[in-house]
């Protein structure tokens, strides 16, 4: 049904084409002959009444305004006046047979104004009748459905080809049961859940996993997005939302999948344009139909957002969307799994240890994993590999997180040895606070729009951070800057996203997360936090209360600092030591970072075209970012942003 109606709809406007076409192609032709000369020269009428005076003409026709003239000598021509003459006596008085007939109808001006309304009637026939033989088209294809439908035989995504999300997995073995064995539940007088409503951070496998629910009950999956739904004349999402349930009715068991839902099931309110617009019918639409299933409608409903926050209340409440399942970041053991699933298809050399890659991606979701993936394998075919190497995966993950490196870019060496301090001394900071994230790789080697950086895994996934840790990685982001000031004697322009870090932590420590000594165990902040970040409301506080907030956050940047450059002080040796090695091979893994500080030598670095093995396969999150939710453990530092240091 879908592939026909989209097909008519495809041909339809040829067909129109072609029609409007040969219309004008009949007016143009009618025109031509009804308004141009019956034949002759066109001359001027000056000249016709010289003629006319000198007795030199025939015979005159008049028609309208035009006069064809016969003259004693030459050829027929004709004369155009503004108005029909009426002095026809004085062209008979000079000799001329004087002939009149009535004027012919224009045919090229009627044309021209009665093709609009021939247009009009044509496009509202087809819109009532639609093409013939075609069942679909019409005005009747306007609120047909646009779901796409996935046979039960075509349906082949299981739990198998799903990992991350085991207890998501386990809330939808109910309705996978209820699907295959309808009978049993209806035995017991048992009411299955109507709606299942899956949230989750962009990317998490959502839309995957209602593909492997219908794939498990083997029966017809429906999908459709929400933004289908929303068109610019009144009525018509309704009239889609009633077809897309009318047709699931006639197929069940099956499941109706609706993707990004908060398009179209947004609170209600009153609109500024307009007390009922079309968002709001489409919305009551699917309320009245979601709740009309009976018990012999064994049809669920699964939908799928990432803004349940914004989602219509009488969308949530028993009877629609009965159960919401979270579907959030895998843990450690997820990833591992999601990163087995992705490489089946991608031949690994022995050296990948995908537990290590998964052990360093902390907040990644499927679809991270999964382009980490393919990018390493696209770094595996450049360089001519049968396998993917663990270097090809450090590769991949240092071009998806920071970008392509820019090693044609031409840096001075006063830029870059202020470069090399600065990052050594995110680095350094980080090996000597406690409760820092540990060093997993240190570069000066440009990247994006960042002349270095370093990056930071915790040992392991954390779900919440305390105030000490939050502290020390204040002080990190602040060590750079620092060590400017420590061995340069000067501050460059490269600090500027530490200092939106820093200071980003130490306000939602003061207004969110109650952890100021002088303001105390309250939250200030209005705004919410959610999978596509932080929305910051209207300030529920007053100026004198603003103006203690910013001296407490200014009074945690400015103890951390202090404290971490008095620290970097005493540790100069080490800094200066660590600078020399940066400077010589512009990258340091993990392993190296860790001899440096111990004061081993490193051995000497391999040549050039002969890679070495590295333990750690692939970076974090990317510079600056904050990673999936609050707190974020797991940011890195990263160096000289943008601005450059000028």
């Amino acid at each position: 049904m879908i592939s026909d109606l989209s097909f008519g709809m495809r041909r339809a406007p040829l067909q129109m084409l072609v029609v409007i076409a040969l219309l004008v192609v009949v007016v143009l032709f009618v025109s031509s002959r009804g308004t141009g000369p019956t034949g002759g020269d066109v001359r001027s009428y000056t000249s016709f009444l010289r003629e006319l005076e000198a007795g030199e003409i025939i015979s005159v026709r008049v028609r309208g305004t035009e006069l064809r003239i016969v003259p004693r000598q030459g050829e027929a021509y004709v004369v155009h006046v503004a108005t029909p003459p009426t002095d026809l006596d004085t062209l008979a008085r000079h000799g001329a047979d004087v002939i009149a007939v009535p004027p012919g109808r224009d045919w090229g001006m009627i044309t021209l104004f009665a093709l609009p309304v021939v247009l009009m009637v044509l496009f509202l026939v087809y819109l009532m009748r639609g093409q013939r033989g075609s069942s679909d088209g019409g005005a009747s294809a306007f609120g047909k459905s646009r779901a796409k439908r996935v046979s039960e035989e075509t349906s082949t995504v299981t739990f198998l080809d799903v990992a991350g999300c085991e207890e998501a997995k386990d809330d939808l073995t109910e309705v996978v049961e209820f699907l295959r064995h309808p009978a049993k539940f209806h035995a017991l007088g048992a009411r299955i859940p109507h709606g299942v409503l899956m949230s989750g951070p962009p990317g998490s496998g959502k839309t995957h996993l209602a593909k492997a629910v219908a794939g498990e009950a083997k029966v017809p999956f429906f999908s459709i997005s929400g933004s289908d739904f929303v068109e610019m004349f009144v009525g018509v999402g309704a009239a889609r939302v009633r077809d897309l349930f009318e047709t699931a009715k006639k197929t069940t068991p099956c499941i109706v999948f609706i993707d990004e839902i908060d398009a179209v099931g947004r609170k209600r309110g009153m609109s500024v344009h307009s007390g009922n617009d079309e968002r709001e019918q489409t919305l009551n639409a699917l309320l009245v139909e979601m709740d009309g299933f009976g018990s012999n409608h064994d049809v669920i409903i699964m939908a799928a957002t990432n803004r349940p926050d914004v989602l219509d209340p009488a969308l949530l409440r028993p009877g629609r969307f009965d159960r919401q399942v979270v579907v959030d970041a895998p843990d450690v053991r997820g990833r591992e799994h999601i990163l087995r699933i992705h490489a089946r298809n991608k031949p690994m050399a022995a050296s990948v240890d995908l537990a290590t890659v998964a052990r360093r991606t902390p907040g990644f979701v499927g679809a991270d994993l999964e382009n980490l993936l393919n990018e390493a394998a696209l770094v595996a075919a450049r360089r001519g590999r049968p396998e993917v190497h663990p270097h090809d995966l450090d590769e991949a993950a240092d071009r998806v997180l920071m970008g392509p490196e820019r090693r044609s870019r031409v840096i001075g060496e006063r830029e870059r040895r202020v470069t090399a301090y600065h990052e050594a001394g995110h680095a350094l900071a980080a090996h000597l606070l406690e409760h820092a994230d540990p060093v997993h790789k240190i570069t000066i080697v440009p990247r994006g729009r960042a002349l270095g950086y370093v990056m930071q895994f915790p040992d392991e996934d954390r779900m919440s951070a305390t105030r000490t840790m939050l502290l020390d990685r204040i002080a990190v982001a602040l060590a750079g800057r620092a060590t400017e000031e420590i061995v340069v004697g000067d501050v460059t322009t490269g600090a500027q996203n530490d200092f939106q870090q820093a200071t980003d932590v130490a306000r939602r420590m003061v207004t969110r997360w109650g952890m100021s000594t002088s303001l105390g165990q309250v939250a200030l902040s209005s705004g919410s936090e959610g999978y596509l970040g932080d929305m910051e409301g209207p300030r529920a506080y007053s100026e004198a209360t603003a103006t203690r907030v910013d001296a407490e956050v200014k009074a945690l940047l400015d103890e951390a600092y202090a404290r971490v450059r008095l620290l970097l002080g005493h540790h100069r040796d080490d800094l200066d030591r660590l600078v020399a090695i940066l400077l010589e091979r512009e990258t340091l893994h993990a392993e190296e970072f860790s001899a440096i500080v111990r004061g081993e030598a490193l051995p000497d670095p391999l040549p050039i075209g002969v890679e070495q093995r590295r333990p750690s396969p692939v970076e974090g999150r990317a510079a600056g970012g904050r990673g999936r939710g609050e707190p974020d453990p797991d940011a890195p530092h990263p160096g000289l942003g943008s601005p450059q240091p000028g």
